[in-house]
């Protein structure tokens, strides 16, 4: 099911500055947020595209009911249940926007967001544009509190390893990057699998690019209710055992290089690589060789005992020291 509106004279790819996209699944209760967001916003240079993965509580016939009086153009665009990665895949290949803004079916935004976010991409200098992939801002929580901390300057140009590992800066932050970025480096999707985390990709794409972060609170980000919120808190823990080992191999291979600046976190992600690669039903060789650095098998040396005891208290099954 697809639902072009407005969007019959701008079809091609880069019609828009933004393309302000929203995965949804069963969020037909908390969609009017973004929408109510959209319809205040100052800057109108948009286009609001909605992957629904699924969803079975009447989202199509919500999106269909704006679509004739949003005054912005909407598409709507559903698939069979495959995860929020494919869904923002989807997104990414379908987008008229040059740049590419996620804003969550549960959460709103400021009325000034994409007018301030375009305020501050076009202050990077032209010739110097091509090497970042976006803006990054703070975000406030629906009484109004800042969530997380704040980047080490107003205006910081940086990468997101570097402002995780060396800043050790936390919590929910809200961001676009430009759409040939984003279709550069896809989420991976593997058959049966519903979850990716998210900072597979980010941290890919930081390695190459840098990013403009702004201390401006500009998502409001609701609590309650999160997307997705299901799949990486209730039930088994190691439900999502392939993704979460694939992340946290990813991050002893590729980010040892900020090692120094925060070695309990690595600690920590070779536990849990132990942990959900038993999930997964890799044994002790299988996981050694995917670890491709030195140091990222020393430190499996010493999260193997502690991640194998928290795959046993998550009631694993009997893999045992293979």
């Amino acid at each position: 099911m697809a639902l072009d509106h407005h969007c019959s004279v701008r079809k091609r790819e880069g019609s828009f500055v933004f393309t302000v996209f929203t995965p949804t699944y069963n969020r037909a209760h908390t969609l009017k947020r973004v929408y109510d967001s959209l319809c205040a916003q100052s800057f109108r240079d948009f286009e609001w595209l909605i992957v629904d993965d699924g969803s079975t509580d009447g989202t199509g016939e919500l999106i269909k009911a704006w679509k004739d009086r949003s005054g912005f153009p909407m598409r709507y665009l559903r698939q069979e249940k495959q995860g929020k990665h494919a869904a923002f895949n989807r997104g990414v290949r379908e987008a008229y926007g040059e740049l590419f803004l996620p804003l969550d079916s549960d959460d709103g935004c400021t009325p000034d967001a994409l007018a301030r976010f375009k305020h501050h991409w076009d202050a990077i200098p032209a010739g110097e544009r091509l090497k970042f992939t976006g803006v990054t801002a703070l975000c406030m929580d629906e009484s109004g509190k800042t969530v997380g901390g704040a980047f080490p300057a107003d205006v910081f140009d940086s990468d997101s390893l570097e402002i995780t590992y060396k800043f050790g800066v936390t919590g929910e932050k809200w961001g676009f990057h430009r759409t040939e970025v984003l279709r550069e480096f896809p989420f991976p999707v593997m058959a049966g699998v519903q979850f990716c985390p998210e900072g597979i990709v980010w941290s890919t794409i930081a390695r190459k690019y840098k990013t403009r972060f702004v201390n401006e609170r500009l998502r409001i980000y609701y609590r309650d209710d999160r997307w997705g919120g299901q799949l990486t808190r209730a039930g088994f823990p190691g439900r999502h055992a392939v993704s979460l080992a694939l992340w946290h191999c990813s991050v002893l291979n590729d980010h040892l290089d900020w090692f120094r600046h925060a070695p309990v976190r690595f600690l920590m992600s070779a536990i849990h690589y132990v942990r959900f690669s038993f999930h997964a039903g890799l044994d002790i060789p299988g996981q050694i060789d995917k670890l491709k650095r030195p140091l990222a098998r020393l430190l499996y040396v010493f999260g193997l005992p502690m991640g194998w005891l928290a795959y046993k208290k998550d009631g694993g099954g009997a893999a045992g020291w293979r």
